[in-house]
């Protein structure tokens, strides 16, 4: 199922550049497409927002906000069990992003200067939230609850209406949990237009975060500028690596739990041993006819996926750093030895008791990850995400006068005179 290859410099590379070229595809007619929603959302606001949710979804919405109670009634409606394990879950991801908390600061000079810097939360923030059978309620609490800890204002969430007239219970009760402000029924590229241009019903936001399909994706690359975003996502991605004493059943396991996202997404295992290779292989085929994905799965690890056997641990870790993945298992004897040597990774995770489901949901650091190699240059989304940084200044007459010098031969080696008068205006005696 999964493609056997021996590292020899040549075959993992022509991996790479397969999975650069999945994850660097454009689709022109879906950018012309999610163009014209976007600009007809900012001419007709909520008339266009309305027009479209009908079309793609075939229901009538009025855009009515859905506030905290309300809310809190809908999550009273989720499954206990489930309700307690988003809660347990909630305070985990609380707990973890805490920790992630800058405060302003502020410095004072021997000659009298004031240097420092302030550190706010954004005033709103708009989360998308998928509908229909891609409702994640998990990526509700990863989303919203590090904004609420950065202390942004006021957030808003967005859904696509329930063509039942039934609300998914699990999403609405996350939101409830996370601190949601609003909730708004409306999907697709013109809930993100309505969130970073404004309408007379949704307010617009300073920023949008969450997964949508590649209509929402589009839509949100097109925005940047306009509003910030989180990241353009691309199909989610695995690397194992691991040695002799990693277990097969598991790593089958562990590849299949991200190959079933998607027919693109990427599972790849990274071992030293070539028997361990065959052995999961052999496991995949075992255990992919009980789940309910079976077909994604396998055209998954057919086409993007591959079991690449390593000479020795410093290529396999060598690989690693370049391949940069979203989700990268540690399944060696010694996992805590890996730390300080995998630099390019979204989350890493050590060892056989720690499979990537417990970060999609449970342990407690951010499932929203950077993919397609670009976790050699991004972070995870972080109480950083949600927040703005500003300096302040303060120079006495003084401490600018030491500096007068500095500053205009600096101003003319730019060709700036303006920028050197504004000093030297200050210590002409034209002007006292």
């Amino acid at each position: 199922m999964i493609p056997i290859v021996r590292a020899d410099g040549r075959q993992e590379l022509k991996l790479l550049r397969q999975l650069e070229e999945r994850s660097g595809e454009v689709d022109r007619k879906v950018t012309a497409a999610v163009g014209e929603i976007l600009e007809k959302v900012k001419t007709e606001g909520d008339a266009a927002v309305k027009e479209y949710t009908f079309r793609f979804d075939g229901v009538e919405t009025t855009l009515e906000p859905v506030g905290r109670e309300r809310l809190a009634e809908l999550a009273a409606t989720c499954e206990p069990k489930v309700y307690d394990a988003l809660e347990r879950a909630a305070e985990r991801i609380r707990d973890f992003h805490r920790r992630q908390v800058q405060q302003s600061w502020m410095t004072t000079g021997e000659d009298g200067t004031l240097l420092g810097q302030r550190i706010r939360g954004l005033a709103r923030v708009g989360i998308y939230v998928p509908g229909g059978t891609a409702a994640y309620p998990s990526s509700v609490l990863m989303n919203a609850i590090p904004a609420r800890i950065a202390g942004v204002k006021e957030i808003v969430m967005v859904t696509p209406p329930p063509k039942n007239g039934s609300f998914n219970a699990d999403v609405m009760a996350a939101a409830y949990l996370a601190g949601v402000d609003t909730v708004y029924l409306c999907g697709g590229a013109q809930a993100v237009a309505a969130l970073a241009y404004g309408t007379a019903s949704i307010p617009k936001v300073d920023k949008i975060v969450g997964p949508g399909n590649i209509y929402v994706a589009t839509a949100k690359r097109l925005l940047y500028g306009t509003v910030d975003i989180d990241m353009v996502a691309g199909p989610s991605e695995i690397l194992v690596l691991a040695d002799e004493t990693a277990d097969p059943a598991y790593l089958a396991a562990d590849l299949m739990s991200q190959a079933e996202h998607d027919v693109l997404a990427s599972a790849i295992l990274l071992t030293t041993s070539e028997e361990i290779a065959r052995e999961t292989d052999r496991e995949l085929e075992k255990q992919i006819g009980g789940l309910s994905r079976g077909e994604i799965i396998r055209r998954s690890l057919t086409d993007y996926g591959a079991a690449i056997v390593c000479r020795d641990r410093e290529e396999a870790v060598a690989f690693a750093n370049r391949l940069a993945p979203e989700h990268l298992e540690v399944m060696c004897q010694s996992p805590m030895e890996y730390i300080g040597r995998l630099d390019n990774a979204g989350s890493v995770f050590l060892g056989k008791y720690s499979p990537e489901p417990l970060g999609d949901y449970y342990a407690g650091p951010n499932h929203v990850l950077p993919t397609s190699g670009t976790a050699r240059f991004f972070s995870p989304l972080s109480v950083d995400s949600f927040v703005k940084k500003s300096s302040f200044i303060y120079f006495n007459e003084p401490a600018l006068r030491q500096a007068r010098e500095d500053i205009t031969a600096i101003a003319r080696t730019e060709g700036l005179d303006a920028h050197a008068h504004s000093i030297e205006v200050r210590f002409s005696d034209t002007n006292r």
